[in-house]
């Protein structure tokens, strides 16, 4: 495969030849660089071209909506400002994940077999005790995943265009394209060329700061934000890592979140977030550096990195013909903070809606069309995300609460429920008895953890 200079994608050059050869009328500004240059679409009815798709953004839902598009018969262009981004973000991917978007294994760093859960009093759970020896969680650097997913959506037909989405116009259903303005920064640009480019569909993957949902009102949701230091570490404790992760909970780490140490290829990630207290998000950190130091000690730190993360789904996720997917709909679950697979699987979800409602690509879809996708994905997830922030809400509130969570994760059957729902992303129906004793079980942590909170507050000793 040639390089990505060499498949730049031309679009002016492309379109133009496609309308030449359907003997179309194009319209185009002169070329000069003070001027926008515009791609036309050619107005032609979808039996002489087919559906063209603009996704905003390159990450893993963008670039698996792109793949999913071009595989489906749609003429699908994929703008991604930073082809090398370093997203921070802990880069752990479920097992089901690495099967069902095929995955290569050269671009998993590590295959994590063991996790380690510490509480607010350093008390440590091994978890992992009831994963065979095929199973793991994948841990990924997004520079890598990303890039190989967006070159894997190219191959397949997509366009990627080096550029920073400005806004969209959308006249209507029935009133012409929709207009993508962008600032082109191929060929080395510094400052990028405007253009615009014409399309019937825009699907917005471009993050929790998206310019698409700003667009069409998608609503504003609470964010966290996520600070992470990327630390190298010498090699004898980098063996103690090889495959294992921590998860630190504590009010010291984050009032409503947890801190982690997750392996990468030559390093480790070392990070939290934190939605109610923000300005402190560096404090946060420094505390949770200070919890792993002597795993971690000799340690240099060679990146920083920091982020939001939506908290909720927006309130509007498809307005007219544009959908949003991935961080730009709010798809990270709370507890666990998860959002890689939720991204790729709504991509992919979003893609398959418009390529199924458009008859792979031969006929325009209106928005009750992309509605399809945000049914079926409702339905499939939504009891996810509440379990989850039911959880976050009970088990995040204190230390005492912590305490019992970090407590509860010692249970065999704690543990086998958990990481079959996290691996396989489907709830795995329970045993009746084992389901009981895990009820009285959390009932009774809750309690304990209750009584702690109410004695630590009276000044009384637990």
């Amino acid at each position: 495969m040639s390089s990505m200079s060499l498949k730049s994608i031309r679009v002016e050059q492309r379109l133009s030849a496609r309308q030449h050869n359907n003997n179309l009328t194009r319209a185009r500004t002169t070329s000069r660089a003070s001027k926008c240059q515009v791609i036309k679409a050619s107005g032609a009815p979808l039996t002489d071209r087919k559906l063209r798709v603009a996704v905003i953004g390159g990450g893993p839902a963008g670039a698996c909506a792109a793949e999913t598009l071009a595989k489906g018969g749609c003429e699908t262009y994929l703008i991604e400002r930073k082809m090398d981004n370093c997203k921070p973000c802990g880069g752990a991917i479920p097992l089901c994940m690495v099967g069902e978007f095929d995955l290569p294994e050269e671009i998993i760093d590590r295959k994590v077999t063991k996790m380690k859960m510490i509480s607010p009093s350093n008390r440590a759970v091994d978890v992992g005790q009831t994963l065979n020896d095929k199973e793991y969680i994948g841990m990924c650097r997004r520079e890598v995943m990303d890039d190989f997913l967006r070159k894997r959506a190219n191959s397949l037909g997509a366009n990627l265009i080096n550029g920073l989405f400005m806004k969209i116009e959308d006249p209507g259903q029935g009133n012409g394209p929709i207009t993508v303005q962008y600032n082109d920064y191929e060929e080395e640009s510094k400052t990028g060329v405007p253009k615009t480019l014409e399309v019937d569909v825009v699907i917005g993957a471009d993050g929790a700061n998206s310019r698409v949902a700003k667009c069409i009102d998608a609503g504003e949701y609470d964010y966290a934000i996520a600070f992470q230091e990327r630390i190298k570490i010498p090699d004898e404790k980098m063996e103690y890592y090889k495959d294992l992760a921590e998860m630190y909970v504590g009010d010291d780490v984050s009032p409503d979140f947890y801190g982690w140490v997750f392996p990468k290829y030559d390093h480790v990630a070392v990070g939290t977030g934190t939605v109610v207290n923000k300005t402190a998000i560096k404090q946060y950190q420094t505390a949770m550096r200070n919890r792993a130091e002597e795993k971690c000690a000799g340690g240099k730190i060679i990146r920083v990195e920091a982020h939001p993360i939506p908290e909720h789904p927006r309130p509007n996720r498809v307005q007219g013909r544009v959908a949003l997917v991935g961080d730009a709909a709010g798809y990270v679950t709370k507890c666990s903070g998860e959002g890689i697979y939720f991204a790729a699987k709504s991509g992919r979800m979003a893609a398959e809606a418009v390529v199924e409602q458009s008859m792979n690509g031969t006929r325009e879809i209106s928005e009750s069309d992309l509605r399809v996708y945000l049914d079926k994905w409702d339905r499939k997830y939504w009891a996810t995300y509440k379990v989850l922030d039911i959880l976050q809400k009970v088990f995040y509130r204190s230390n005492p609460a912590r305490e019992a969570f970090v407590e509860m994760c010692a249970d065999e059957y704690v543990q086998k429920m958990t990481f079959d729902s996290y691996l396989y992303k489907t709830v795995v129906p329970g045993n009746p008895v084992d389901d009981v004793k895990l009820l009285a079980n959390t009932v009774a942590s809750l309690m304990r953890s209750n009584a702690l909170r109410i004695a630590s507050k009276s000044g009384i000793a637990a």
